[in-house]
């Protein structure tokens, strides 16, 4: 969905009946904002992924394939970063460390490549280690097949859980009647593995003949939103819909997200996808969005920075260039707030370390959120 702002944004769109928590929670806009933006870093295109290192520095990947080291004031490029198949949404995208970073230095990146017979490309994971200025000890985990001449929906995000398995999304490559529904084929899936890319033998497709045994959960469109909750440890994502139907889900083992069987969007051209919201066997999404506001990067508020905002959810849109501020109450959205409005394509979102938001802004760079005092 991230072409929608080629597209009305004012339609209504007929919705059947289901148990699913639609977008007519009000959205609210603050006639003043407790907080000022703070410009960390500029002069940046497409900030796609960030991480924030032990000595204060900023990892930042570029879509275009750069990789860039902020600190103490300066911005360097880092040598030896993935080969990327820089193509429409595809290019250098998130970064994630590993949860024991301190002690291994293993750093993670999902990135487009053109690796592979075919022509094209497609979404792989990889890891590496950052020594003087450069990567090293590459490793790729998985590369996503086969490769694709399509410019849409690579995801792609990256997380890991508290029990340290690595998780990152794949977006369907708009091949939609073929990929998501089909756990023989890569795209349009979630996946689970070891922090060295082996697959867990538990995950739930391993026994199943022809599937592909890292995928975790499947029928998803274009997954660019990865968070773990604090208190429950459950993974959240958020993915584009096509011409609305954006989604927040709890991603759970093995489970059938709907796409695009289920969906409470339509085509870009304003046809029928389909006349079925729900269906047996198929997750309904905790909360969707109607229009769509392109949901791009996510994060749970824990730090005490913000003590109106504790438990929250941020997401980032890009459609609508706001980031936006959802209160959940169990696992129901009760408030919606519209903050920055208009201040650009918001890519990312996260909370760093020294319990500061951070936000990706294309074309502008990397701002910090300062409350006022």
């Amino acid at each position: 969905m991230q072409n929608s702002l080629l597209f009305p944004i004012f339609f209504v769109v007929l919705l059947s009946t289901s148990c699913a928590q639609t977008s007519d929670k009000e959205i609210n806009t603050p006639e003043t904002l407790d907080f000022t933006t703070e410009l960390v870093v500029g002069d940046i295109q497409n900030a796609w992924g960030m991480v924030f290192l032990p000595d204060n520095a900023i990892l930042i990947s570029e879509k275009s394939g750069k990789l860039l080291l902020h600190k103490a004031g300066k911005t360097i490029t880092i040598e030896n970063p993935p080969k990327v198949y820089n193509r429409g949404q595809g290019g250098l995208m998130d970064i994630e460390l590993h949860p024991d970073y301190d002690e291994n230095g293993w750093i993670y990146f999902s990135y487009a490549t053109s690796e592979g017979e075919e022509k094209g490309g497609n979404t792989a994971i990889m890891r590496a280690k950052l020594s003087n200025n450069q990567l090293v000890d590459v490793e790729e985990l998985y590369k996503a097949s086969p490769n694709s001449t399509r410019g849409q929906h690579f995801g792609s995000r990256i997380e890991f859980d508290n029990n340290g398995y690595l998780y990152f999304s794949i977006g369907e490559r708009g091949n939609r009647d073929v990929n998501p529904q089909d756990i023989t084929r890569d795209m349009g899936k979630i996946y689970r593995l070891h922090d060295n890319g082996r697959i867990p033998n538990d995950n739930p497709f391993v026994d199943e003949s022809g599937a592909k045994k890292a995928i975790y959960s499947y029928g998803h469109r274009n997954p660019q939103g990865l968070a773990l909750h604090p208190e429950t440890g459950k993974l959240w994502a958020h993915e584009h819909g096509p011409r609305g139907g954006d989604e927040i889900n709890i991603i759970e083992k093995g489970k059938n997200y709907g796409w695009p069987v289920i969906t409470y969007g339509i085509n870009y051209s304003g046809t029928e996808i389909t006349d079925e919201t729900s269906r047996p066997g198929m997750e309904q999404p905790l909360y969707q969005w109607t229009p769509s506001i392109a949901p791009s990067g996510m994060t749970f508020v824990t730090s005490d920075t913000y003590p109106k905002w504790k438990g929250n959810l941020l997401v980032g849109s890009l459609a609508f260039q706001y980031l936006e501020r959802l209160e959940v109450q169990d696992n129901k959205v009760v408030y919606r707030e519209k903050l920055l409005d208009g201040m650009g394509r918001m890519r990312n979102v996260r909370q760093a370390p020294d319990g500061f938001i951070y936000i990706s802004v294309e074309g502008k760079g990397i701002y910090r959120l300062v409350p006022k005092s």
